[in-house]
């Protein structure tokens, strides 16, 4: 099982992830040029890529996903709802359509694509299951619901969103109607809401964890990294590799 994460934050997410027969890219938010430029640094080969899974249609997820998927013939595997919405994005490219909350194979891997809670039209996170084990995957929500939690349990890999400090947002120069729409059940989790959700997942097979789609102003990367090792320490129960996703630079390959 390898994970790269490749983008992660306002500007353009994507998450590379190869676990038994399967490699897929989750978004690719940024453009064409820097996704492949960022691959080619981590020695991931974008032609060996199956399929692209699109989380929801906001332009930092989605950006580039259908150019990648028809410059190297592979699928955009996403809802109706978010094909229609982002319906200019992926002209010309073969989609793949699945249901939110309805599992479904691909390449023998099963891949659920669960509803999470986001300003978006149809938003879901992912779980990926093959031989190798479970791999979940979940940014850009404002709640942990009782859903997301249940649907994340048990996996080898996680990539979970840590996006802002609380004191930090509402002490920082956003407009307060953009604090408001980031703090509300709609928006992003917070650090401490985060970690109260790896709270609930923490197992003893828990072996490398992404966390994503920190905020540059809102958040530091020490913040979530201090609190992150802290909690793990504290817990007992598991020791994963930590990355901290990254808005300018790939993280490193993560071999588990």
């Amino acid at each position: 099982m390898k994970i790269c994460s490749l983008a992660s934050g306002s500007k353009g997410n994507c998450l590379y992830l190869e676990t038994g027969d399967t490699r897929v890219l989750i978004d690719v938010g940024m453009s064409l040029r820097e996704t492949l430029l960022r691959m080619e640094l981590c020695g991931i080969d974008p032609s060996g890529v199956h399929a692209v899974l699109v989380t929801h249609e906001h332009i930092d997820h989605i950006r580039s996903a259908g150019s990648f998927a028809r410059k190297f013939g592979i699928p955009v595997l996403t809802s109706h709802l978010v094909h229609r919405k982002a319906e200019k994005y992926l002209k010309k490219t073969q989609v793949i359509e699945f249901e939110s909350g309805c599992a479904f194979s691909f390449r023998g891997s099963r891949i659920d694509p669960f509803p999470i809670t986001h300003d978006a039209c149809d938003p879901v996170g992912f779980v990926i299951e093959t031989d190798e084990g479970r791999c979940g995957s979940v940014t850009d929500l404002g709640v942990v619901t009782r859903l997301v939690a249940d649907k994340l349990r048990n996996c080898r890999f996680l990539n979970l969103e840590s996006n802002h400090d609380p004191e930090m947002l509402m002490n920082g120069p956003y407009p307060w109607e953009l604090k408001q729409r980031i703090k509300s059940r709609h928006g992003h989790l917070s650090n401490a809401e985060s970690l109260e959700l790896l709270h609930e997942l923490a197992h003893g097979g828990l072996e490398a964890l992404v966390m994503s789609h920190l905020s540059e102003v809102n958040n530091h990367p020490d913040h979530v990294v201090r609190s992150t090792e802290s909690f793990l320490r504290g817990q007992n129960v598991c020791a994963p590799r930590i990355v901290i996703g990254d808005q300018f630079l790939p993280s490193r390959v993560l071999e588990i």
